[in-house]
C-alpha cells in the first residue's frame, strides 16, 4: 500500500508537532507537512497534494471549517478529518456541512488515529462515538427546511434502487455497506447518492436522512 500523505493542521505547535511525530510512525502513513491555520492549510495543500488533511477547528486566521470547505473546492479529492477536543454540536455539523469526512476528538492513540486516517482516505466516515450520538440526536429533532414541500414532490421522484440507498442513508450506512448491502460497486453507490441528492434538491446526507423519515421510507 503506497503511504497515505497527510498534512496536519493545529494553531498550536506542540500539539501539531506531537501529532506529525506520532503519526510518523505509524505504518502507510506519511506526514508531509503542517500549517498552523486554515491560510497555510489552503497554502500548503496546493503544493504538497495531501490525501488527508487532518484538521483542527478552533483556530485565529481562518478556522477549520471553513478551511475545509474551501479544501473541498480547490482540492475535491483531498479528504477533511477533523481532529479536535471540541464536540459542540454547531461545530459537527458545520464541519459535516463543509465536507469533512470525520469528526474524531483528541484523546484517542495514535494507532486508532492512524486507522481512522486510512478509511478517511479509502471513502469510510469516521466519527467519534460521542459526536456520532450527536448527530443521531440532531437527526431526531426537528427537520431543517427543505428546498421544496415534500407533499409538492412528484411520488415517482426516485427508482426503486435510489429508494434502496435512501433507506440505507438514512440506518447510518457508509457507502461500502450500502455497496455491500445492494452487491453494487462503491462507485455506483456515489452515483445513486449524486443523482438523488440533485434529483431532490437535498444538500447532504442528513437531509436524505430527513427525507426518507419524512417519507416513511425507513
Amino acid at each position: 500500500m503506497t503511504n497515505i500523505r497527510v498534512l496536519v493542521v493545529d494553531d498550536q505547535q506542540l500539539m501539531r508537532d506531537g501529532i506529525a511525530s506520532l503519526l510518523s510512525l505509524q505504518d502507510d502513513i506519511a506526514v508531509v507537512g503542517t500549517a498552523a491555520n486554515g491560510h497555510e492549510a489552503l497554502a500548503q495543500a496546493a503544493v504538497l497534494a495531501p490525501d488527508v488533511v487532518l484538521m483542527d477547528i478552533r483556530m485565529p486566521g481562518m478556522d477549520g471549517v471553513t478551511a475545509t470547505a474551501a479544501l473541498r473546492r480547490e482540492l475535491p479529492g483531498c479528504r477533511v478529518l477533523m481532529l479536535t477536543t471540541f464536540d459542540d454540536d454547531e461545530y459537527i455539523v458545520a464541519a459535516l456541512r463543509a465536507g469533512a469526512s470525520g469528526y474524531l476528538l483528541k484523546d484517542l492513540p495514535a494507532a486508532d488515529l492512524a486507522q481512522a486516517i486510512i478509511a478517511v482516505q479509502r471513502g469510510i466516515y469516521q466519527l467519534d462515538p460521542t459526536v456520532a450520538q450527536k448527530v443521531v440526536e440532531a437527526m431526531h429533532a426537528a427537520p431543517p427546511a427543505l428546498p421544496a414541500p415534500l407533499s409538492a414532490m412528484p411520488s415517482s421522484e426516485l427508482s426503486e434502487r435510489e429508494v434502496d440507498v435512501v433507506r440505507l442513508i438514512a440506518r447510518g450506512a457508509t457507502n461500502r455497506e450500502i455497496a455491500a448491502a445492494l452487491i453494487i460497486s462503491e462507485g455506483t453507490v456515489k452515483n445513486h447518492i449524486s443523482n438523488i441528492l440533485s434529483r431532490l434538491g437535498l444538500r447532504d446526507r442528513t437531509q436524505v436522512a430527513l427525507y426518507a423519515r419524512d417519507r416513511g421510507i425507513v
